[in-house]
Parts: structure tokens; C-alpha cells; sequence
């Protein structure tokens, strides 16, 4: 269990509910489109991006031994569970397999230069743990791109190696909604970020950490959080009313599960006072991105039973 809360087991499900959904749920259901990957060999890219991710945590908490000693002494694993040599061998052995996972897909799709993909992502994650964890918002933009780029990957490796002169256009409308779906996903998951270090505000206080609410105050880092808010909320309605306002499945999941949370959301942003209050904020947020993550395949059934008309 120690080493399952160090890898941030129930964000590694996420990440890997996140892929399942959209090969699953919506490119599968795709009438007469033959995937590059077989259902096999995509469980083995989930694999690859969640041991990557894995490794990442690990050093993430390598790195902040020091810090959550001071802040957080009961809840540290490294030191305490696990010694840190045992951490880093975790680590490198959780790239290997991650690299070793994404080496061998790139060769099933005939794109073997794709093992970069996985090198890269393995090394950002470093570069960012080790080096720009402090500097202000460069973590949290790196964490919410890459939130975002473990749902590209998917089409990245299911969609890209099938390209053809005659399915161009139609795969091109397939990665265009992934890449809608992938900006939601950055812009909520960033929001995330925010609200998480208003939570954090007292441990990144005592610690040095170089957040908005420590550099600038709670109350102006609430105002902004507020005003970012409003952004996914038109995207969401403009592309709600432009794309699917025939389909009511879509419109009804949305507007209760989706829409109606983030409203409640911004308003809570604005009054939110407590640590609990923001601690509350953030499990909203990451129930947000899961039901938005889901009306995928809301969309597709919808979509796919559509009554004719004769």
C-alpha cells in the first residue's frame, strides 16, 4: 500500500481511464476504421504512459523528501517505508519499462522514431521535478500539458499510422476532437493546479515554494482562478451549441454533470475561505474532468443511434 500511495495510484487509473475511454469508447466505435493499434497492444500503451507517470511521482517525492519531512512528517513514505536508493530504483526500473513498453509499440506501428514520444515525456518530467518545480507556473503548465498530451498519444499512435490519402480528411475531424478534448483537459487540469496551492498555501509558506498565493496573496490568486474559470465555461457552451445541440443525450449529461458542477464551481471559487474549502474545490475539479473526459462516449452512443429518417 506505501508504494501504491507513492505512485499516486488513483491518479494513474485516471490517466489510464482517460486513454481506455477514447480508444474504447469513441475511435473503436468508428464504422469501418481498422485501428493501428489491437485492443492488446493499446492495454500495453496505457501500461507505458502510467509506469512513466509512476516514475515521475516517485522522483517528484525523491526530490521533496526534505520538504514533507517538515511539513508533512507522518505521511512521508521515502525515509520512513521505503529508503530513498529503493525509491530511485523504482524510478529507473519504472522508465525502462516505460521506454521499453513505447519502443516496442513504435515498432508495431512501423513508426520506431515514436520511442522519442516516451523518452521525451520520461525527461520532462525530470527537467521539471529537478529543475522548474520552484519557478513560478512552470510546473503547472508542464503538469496540466501533460495531462493533456497522455490523451493526444492516443491518437498520436492509433490515428497517425493509418493515415491514407483516402481517410485523411475523416481521421483528420478524429484528431481535431482529441485536440479539443486535450485543451479542455489542459485548461481544467491547470485550474487544478491553482486551487491546489491555495490548499497548499500554509505547507508552500513554510517551505519556500514559489506559488501564486505565496507570491501574490490568496485573495488575488482566488480572483484570477475566478476569472480563468469562465473560460472553459464558454469553450464548453460554444462548442455545446455549435456542434451538438440536436443531440439531447449529450446536452442533458452535459448540462448536469459538466456545466452545472462548473458553475457551482466558480462560485465556490469566489467564496471559498478554508483549506477544506479548497480541498472540496479540488474534488469537484477532478470529477469535472472525469464526466467531461466521459461525454465521449455519450456522444458516440448518441451519435450512433440516431433515428433514421426515411
Amino acid at each position: 500500500m506505501k508504494f501504491l500511495k507513492l505512485i499516486r495510484y488513483q491518479n494513474l487509473v485516471f490517466i489510464a481511464l482517460i486513454q481506455a475511454v477514447f480508444h474504447f469508447g469513441f475511435l473503436k466505435q468508428q464504422t469501418g476504421l481498422l485501428l493501428a493499434l489491437n485492443d492488446l497492444e493499446f492495454i500495453l500503451l496505457i501500461i507505458s504512459t502510467i509506469c512513466i507517470a509512476a516514475a515521475g511521482y516517485i522522483i517528484n517525492d525523491i526530490i521533496d523528501c526534505k520538504n514533507d519531512t517538515i511539513v508533512k512528517p507522518n505521511k512521508v513514505i521515502i525515509g520512513n517505508h521505503i529508503s530513498e536508493n529503493m525509491a530511485y530504483n523504482f524510478y529507473i526500473v519504472l522508465n525502462i519499462i516505460g521506454v521499453g513498453i513505447g519502443f516496442y509499440i513504435a515498432n508495431i506501428v512501423f513508426k520506431e522514431n515514436f520511442v522519442a514520444v516516451f523518452i521525451v515525456i520520461a525527461f520532462l518530467i525530470y527537467i521539471y521535478t529537478t529543475q522548474f518545480k520552484q519557478s513560478l507556473l512552470a510546473g503547472t503548465f508542464l503538469v496540466s500539458f501533460l495531462m493533456a498530451f497522455s490523451l493526444l498519444l492516443v491518437g498520436i499512435f492509433d490515428l497517425y499510422p493509418i493515415i491514407s490519402n483516402e481517410n485523411r480528411p475523416f481521421l483528420g475531424v478524429l484528431f481535431q476532437i482529441l485536440i479539443d478534448y486535450a485543451v479542455l483537459v489542459f485548461l481544467l487540469t491547470f485550474i487544478l493546479n491553482l486551487i491546489g496551492d491555495l490548499e497548499n498555501y500554509n505547507d508552500d509558506l513554510k517551505t519556500g515554494v514559489n506559488t501564486l498565493p505565496v507570491l501574490y496573496g490568496k485573495e488575488k490568486t482566488q480572483k484570477l482562478i475566478f476569472g480563468l474559470s469562465f473560460i472553459p465555461l464558454i469553450i464548453l457552451l460554444y462548442y455545446l451549441n455549435a456542434n451538438f445541440i440536436h443531440l439531447e443525450y449529450v446536452i442533458y449529461y452535459t448540462l448536469a454533470l459538466v456545466i452545472g458542477p462548473l458553475l457551482y464551481c466558480i462560485i465556490k471559487i469566489w467564496q471559498a475561505k478554508s483549506q477544506q474549502d479548497f480541498k472540496r474545490l479540488t474534488l469537484v475539479l477532478k470529477f469535472i474532468v472525469l464526466t467531461a473526459l466521459f461525454s465521449i462516449a455519450i456522444i458516440t452512443y448518441n451519435l450512433n443511434n440516431l433515428p433514421i429518417i426515411e
